[in-house]
């Protein structure tokens, strides 16, 4: 509309490389110019599978980093990061983790040995250190783990663009679904995103998409959210993808929803009605690169 202000919206799904039909359902939205961005787990075994599809697709989708320490396998040797993983050499899943967390049972300097390697791993798979990460199941608003992160990326050439995990609080209250888990994230989120921004690195306004699999029930989730959020710069977070028997056992059980839950993703992000109401909010998509190639330069990696 004519004086209408431009807002810049960022699409980005989480866990591409998590397993075959994940990443494929993925690329299929990137394809379609629905993502801005997805963020890759590098240590999963589908990994290098969703590379290799990502490439043959022309990597024309912006890929940024998904730190992870609750999912399969870290890359350092058990040896190195013994706080971090069960006896069978993977990590804690996320309850367990938090109660070691809780606990003070987690070992700083381990978990700072696998964020450089996981980092390093991204630089080698991707071919440029990442120009934006988010972390897997929201780990890095627990201290020490989000000051940790940030020491890493701090000697980088740039600083890259990092989810900030907050919502209005006038959205939590008149949006309904997961209110609770919102509440308590967005109270944790509000507290990095200040080190964060003290920090330099680039972020969203507000974030929208946080959820339970009952609230992706719902065909209008992704647009409701658009109605809603204010704010210049928001992200939607999402998780789509086709379904993925690889994930149980893994990142979800067979009842829990979780499975059906990205499928779902999947078919509203997919319809028509999903880029109308951009469009119909004022919101311009954007890349998380577009963040930080006004001031800094992405360094290559040799």
């Amino acid at each position: 509309m004519p004086g209408q202000r431009e807002r810049r919206l960022l699409v980005i799904a989480d866990d591409i490389g998590m397993g075959p039909n994940t990443s494929a359902g993925i690329l299929q939205l990137g394809s379609q110019g629905v993502l801005t961005g997805s963020a890759l787990l590098v240590n999963s075994p589908h990994t290098r599978d969703a590379i290799r599809r990502w490439r043959q697709l022309g990597a024309s989708l912006e890929l940024g980093w998904h730190p992870n320490l609750t999912l399969d396998t870290p890359l350092a040797s058990p040896a190195q990061v013994p706080s971090l993983i069960q006896s069978d050499g993977t990590f804690w899943p996320l309850p367990i983790f938090l109660r070691r967390w809780f606990l003070g049972l987690l070992e700083p300097g381990e978990i700072e040995v696998e964020l450089r390697l996981q980092l390093h791993r991204f630089a080698d798979l991707v071919g440029h250190y990442p120009r934006f990460l988010n972390c897997h199941q929201h780990t890095c608003l627990f201290s020490p783990i989000g000051e940790i992160l940030f020491n890493v990326l701090m000697e980088l050439p740039f600083r890259p663009y990092v989810r900030r995990i907050q919502e209005p609080w006038n959205v939590v209250r008149t949006l309904p679904g997961a209110r609770l888990k919102r509440a308590l994230l967005g109270w944790l989120g509000r507290r990095m995103s200040r080190l964060q921004e003290g920090l330099g690195f680039p972020g969203n306004d507000w974030l929208a998409g946080i959820a339970s699999p009952a609230c992706i029930e719902n065909p209008e989730f992704f647009i409701r959210w658009l109605e809603a959020m204010p704010g210049d710069t928001v992200e939607i977070m999402c998780h789509p993808g086709h379904f993925d028997a690889t994930l149980i056992g893994r990142d979800c059980t067979e009842t829990d929803g979780l499975l059906q839950q990205r499928v779902n993703e999947l078919r509203w992000l997919s319809h028509p009605s999903f880029l109308e109401a951009v469009s119909a909010a004022g919101f311009r998509l954007v890349s998380p690169s577009e963040f930080i190639h006004a001031d800094r330069r992405v360094a290559k990696c040799a």
